[in-house]
């Protein structure tokens, strides 16, 4: 069983910059894909941003790519979001999943764990 916390979110206005991070504890991460998922009002989850196993390979929706970047810290057991040039639209409740595959980690249904997910505000 993996347990996994985000933390870091919080209001920004547009324009500026957060970092969310998603810390695990039970099992090492090591051996799970990760990603970042998001849900607005009203709206259904959405795929974010994923990472491999190994962090050599990394994915990014359309709308978040070249702004956000998803990077993992092993020794840490930490996954971590990176989020430049935020939108209004950016605002959502983040959540962190974990994976037992490495592949087809842009869909929802690959995921096994879930965090509780942390609100990220922005004000335009």
């Amino acid at each position: 069983q993996v347990q996994l916390v985000e933390s870091g979110g919080g209001l920004v206005q547009a324009g500026g910059s957060l970092r969310v991070s998603c810390a695990a504890s039970g099992r090492t991460l090591s051996n799970y894909a990760m990603g970042w998922f998001r849900q607005a009002p009203g709206k259904e989850r959405e795929f974010v941003a994923g990472i491999s196993w190994s962090g050599g390979r990394t994915y990014y929706a359309d709308s978040v790519k070249g702004r956000f970047t998803i990077s993992r810290d092993f020794a840490k057991n930490t996954v971590y979001l990176q989020m430049n040039s935020l939108k209004p639209e950016d605002t959502a409740v983040y959540y962190c999943a974990a994976s037992t595959r490495n592949t087809a980690i842009t869909i929802r249904a690959a995921y096994d764990y879930w965090g509780q997910g942390t609100q990220v505000t922005i004000s335009s």
